[in-house]
């Protein structure tokens, strides 16, 4: 909820004070899985169906829960805290962990650093409840389901309830009906019943509250972005001398990537005057690369194509090349009579690009990518040429020997027609009247019927559709579809969608 208020804050204002929950679907029932302080305190809780918080809170307001973006708002908290320590842990949804060892003599002892961090979070919106303990595992248990910090590690580590082991809810309610409601209860009883009944994981469970064991954690690494400059002495005024330092720039930022198995996808040189203004050159590629001609070819492409020419005016004193964005890049194939890598007709298509893209700008020079979507207008993007490719669907392929099960270029939208006649309530037109000319069907094959998204809208049905593959006489072939069923509405409408070849 606290990243939805500060990501979204258009959406709370004027909204009065209706409780908000967001919603998530669970199997086959949407239920609430986050709450604000007022639905709380109206009697919801997470898990319930919206149906029943619905039935009694009528006045709540829902939003869908994005586990994505909760998880993205954690990375961020998290490189904002990486000010504390080099070793932050995430622990989704919802905590932290930050291992303070040898830390906190910046900030004079642990109070002060943690106050310092509940203060900057909470000038982001963000309620923190922190605790200090000597394994992670303590320290998480605490924070969660203790009031507020102990003095006595070991005392408060006892009093916390059986769910801060971190078992499954039915062995939770299994401990307490044996009469075992906090941790120290659980400790007193021997391990090898615990893990008996339990299992061996709520004995080892035990262990890591009561310190005899320790848990791995996995520390956020984020690696050091790849920067490097060259300083001058005096300024240098030539443009061709500044063209050459980027080179050299290149050839150690080249080097450095090399050590770690990656190609840069973003480079920005940043020429520093030494009256004050800055320059910027940004490239990007559609691959991952080191090759560093390749890059001086795209940086010369780039002041080519500058408006503004590159005027070096008293001289530059700095410059910096920076890999924005670097990438995973194996090494290459060589040939087997020498001459450097093999390079097939992928890499001159992406070295096409990557000049396009230079000289014409990124969003110039676009290419179609598959989405997850079953409505036909909604399954492919438009993207830029070199953009990463997003992990998504596969383009739909028909059988071998069979014609295209979609035509490739779809009508934006789609166009009406005049269905004259039809075989069937639920068949294919016998004929139509598209553009002021009358279509004879010859052949027509379906129908593909394709649902609404129902989920995304809850104030009206949304009409289902009949697709069908249309040939006429003259051996144009057409793909149309039949916005509703009889049984939805008295009048479907008829639209041609897309043309084969």
């Amino acid at each position: 909820m606290e990243r939805l208020r500060a990501t979204r804050p258009h959406l709370f204002v004027g909204r009065g004070e209706h409780p908000l929950a967001l919603v998530e679907t669970v199997g086959n029932a949407v239920r609430l899985a986050a709450l604000d302080r007022s639905a709380m305190q109206a009697g919801l809780v997470a898990g319930l169906t919206l149906a029943d918080a619905r039935a009694r809170v009528p006045e709540l307001e829902v939003y869908d829960g994005d586990p994505h973006a909760d998880l993205d708002w954690l990375e961020r908290l998290a490189d904002g805290c990486a000010r504390y320590t080099p070793t932050v842990v995430l622990l989704p949804p919802d905590a932290l962990l930050l291992d303070i060892t040898g830390c906190t003599h910046a900030f004079e002892g642990e109070r002060p650093m943690a106050a310092d961090v509940e203060a900057r979070l909470a000038r982001r919106g963000v309620l923190v409840r922190h605790a200090f303990g000597d394994t992670a595992d303590v320290a998480h248990a605490l924070a969660r389901f203790a009031g507020a910090p102990a003095p006595d590690e070991r005392g408060a580590v006892r009093r916390l309830p059986v769910a801060a082991l971190g078992l499954e809810p039915e062995d939770n309610d299994a401990l307490t009906r044996a009469g075992l409601k906090t941790v120290g209860d659980v400790m007193t009883r021997p391990l090898a019943a615990i893990a008996a009944r339990f299992g061996e994981g709520a004995a080892m469970a035990v262990r890591r509250l009561s310190g005899e064991a320790k848990a791995p954690v996995t520390p956020r690494i984020v690696a050091t972005p790849v920067i490097v400059e060259r300083r001058f002495a005096e300024p240098v005024a030539r443009t061709d001398y500044a063209l050459a330092t980027i080179a050299d720039l290149a050839g150690e930022a080249a080097a450095a990537l090399e050590k770690r198995a990656e190609g840069g996808r973003r480079w920005e040189a940043r020429l520093f005057r030494s009256d004050g203004q800055i320059r910027h050159l940004r490239i990007e590629t559609g691959r991952p690369t080191r090759d560093v001609a390749v890059l001086m070819r795209l940086f010369a492409e780039r002041i080519e194509g500058l408006a503004d020419p590159l005027d070096p005016g008293f001289g530059y004193d700095l410059i910096r090349l920076h890999v924005v964005l670097a990438e995973r890049l194996d090494t290459s194939q060589l040939r087997l009579e020498g001459g450097g890598e093999v390079h097939g007709p992928q890499q001159e298509v992406a070295a096409l690009v990557d000049r396009l893209t230079t000289r014409l700008g990124r969003s110039r020079v676009r290419r179609f990518a598959a989405r997850d979507s079953h409505i036909p207008e909604q399954a492919e993007l438009m993207l830029p040429a070199a953009a990463s490719p997003p992990a998504a669907a596969e383009w739909p392929r028909p059988e071998p020997g069979e014609p295209p099960l979609r035509p490739i270029y779809l009508f934006d939208p789609p166009q009406p027609i005049d269905s004259i006649a039809a075989e069937t309530p639920d068949g294919p037109p016998a004929r139509f009247r598209w553009r002021r000319t009358v279509h004879d069907v010859a052949r027509a094959e379906g129908p593909e019927r394709i649902a609404g998204e129902w989920w995304r809208r809850h104030d009206a049905p949304i009409p289902t559709r009949d697709y069908f593959r249309i040939e006429d006489h003259r051996g144009r072939r057409f793909w149309i579809f039949r916005h509703g069923l009889y049984a939805e509405t008295e009048n479907p409408r008829w639209y041609v969608h897309g043309l084969f070849a």
